[in-house]
């Protein structure tokens, strides 16, 4: 008697501790946000922001080797004061694009701020899309398989991408599978 009621308490515990096990699942967020037309269209105006920024600085760099260029040209016809002037015009020049440069692509430069502008409110709905789904399957826990987890095995099972496809209106009829 004592063991078939060890045994029940036993059976017991782990019944209970199977009802308290976390659920869990993952999301590829880049194959999600690679289907949204909104993304794709940001990523398109932040490249071609990029590309106008990039050619900008380039000409002001190109504008300053010609300034260099002309003073070497002019260098035997200049007195130790004019070259020393002209010298630190270049050096100016020098500073004010990198400055430039670094007001666009450095932190929290414009390309930064442009970025989280036009990118946060695609994230945010692939998020909310994501909550949704986490609370509607009861998941305590979801990965992001394209972030910086690293995931060796995962089993299919466990995978809310569609879900999450789904919920945005961005199914399976809708575009290229994964």
């Amino acid at each position: 008697m004592k063991r078939l009621l060890v045994l029940g308490f036993i059976l017991l515990f782990f019944a209970i501790n199977d009802t308290f096990a976390q659920k869990f699942g993952y999301v590829d967020t880049q194959y999600v946000l690679g289907r949204m037309s909104e993304y794709k269209e940001a990523q398109t105006e932040i490249e071609t922001l990029a590309k106008g920024w990039e050619a900008e600085i380039q000409t002001m760099y190109k504008a300053v080797e010609e300034k260099e260029a002309a003073l070497q040209a002019e260098e035997v016809l200049l007195t130790p004061e004019m070259m020393q002037e002209r010298r630190m015009e270049i050096d100016r020049a020098w500073k004010e694009v990198k400055e430039y440069q670094k007001q666009i692509f450095g932190f929290d430069g414009l390309y930064f701020l442009k970025k989280k502008e036009l990118i946060k409110p695609v994230q945010d709905q692939v998020f909310d899309a994501v909550e949704k789904v986490a609370k509607n399957n009861r998941l305590q826990i979801v990965f992001d398989k394209s972030g910086d987890l690293v995931m060796i095995y995962t089993d299919p099972i466990h995978d809310y991408t569609d879900y999450v496809l789904e919920e945005l209106g961005l199914g399976e009829n809708n575009g290229e599978n994964n």
